[in-house]
């Protein structure tokens, strides 16, 4: 065992390509996560909006958007994430050879379809009656969403985003299949040069265990602290 752990990082310096790979990783997560939030938030409002016209005072440039809108969610969350990597990596840009760019919008694109329901949620659970008001004094529906129903969802969704984003660090495995050198593949590299698998990949697992962990670790810290805003 102490052979194989030198072989597989130690030798030649191995470890840094590890640290090189969660480089990679991270990269991916944050560029996707960024893209998801912003498209999720673009799609939940459209979709709320729709959902909270009066009866019949329907607007068919919104009726469109909502139903593209909703075309957009069912197709990403009903079709795998390798197989999108896979579409966005040999056939959409495969001309291109910038991985990391199309691996973050794969997975931007993929986490932006249900980070849209999950703030949708959010922002039904506030009362409508706040919407109404703010309308009612005067406010652009966008301004009263930033300013009064979003940062109130926030604290609402919050669990369910970091969620999200603990999904989205280990979907990051994936973006191997286009040949990204995250930290799955330099597993799958140094396997190949040492032909041991068991210290790599039971390697990277603990990596990725341990990122997680922390990632949750400092999500129930930012829980406890909104939970503590509330009560002043």
């Amino acid at each position: 065992m102490k052979e194989q752990l030198i072989q597989s990082f130690v030798t030649g310096g191995r470890w840094k390509l590890y640290l090189q790979g969660l480089t990679v990783s991270f990269r991916v997560m944050l560029g996707a996560l960024a893209l998801g939030v912003v498209l999720g938030i673009l799609v939940a409002i459209v979709r709320t909006k729709y959902d909270q016209q009066k009866t019949g005072s329907g607007n068919p440039g919104l009726a469109v958007i909502n139903l593209i809108c909703k075309i957009y969610i069912t197709v990403i969350r009903g079709t795998p994430m390798m197989v999108q990597l896979l579409i966005f990596g040999f056939v959409i840009f495969s001309a291109s050879r910038h991985l990391i760019l199309i691996a973050i919008l794969a997975l931007g694109i993929n986490s932006g379809a249900y980070v849209s329901e999950i703030i949708r949620g959010g922002i039904m659970s506030i009362d409508v009656g706040q919407m109404e008001a703010g309308r009612s004094l005067g406010m652009r529906y966008g301004t009263v969403m930033k300013d009064i129903i979003i940062p109130q969802a926030v604290k609402n969704i919050l669990p369910a985003l970091g969620n999200e984003m603990i999904t989205l660090f280990k979907d990051t495995s994936l973006v191997t299949v286009i040949g990204l050198a995250d930290l799955t593949k330099v597993a799958m590299q140094i396997q190949s040069k040492t032909f041991q698998a068991l210290v790599p990949f039971i390697g990277i697992a603990i990596m990725y265990l341990v990122v997680v962990m922390i990632m949750t670790w400092l999500l129930g810290i930012a829980e406890r602290r909104l939970r503590r805003s509330d009560r002043r």
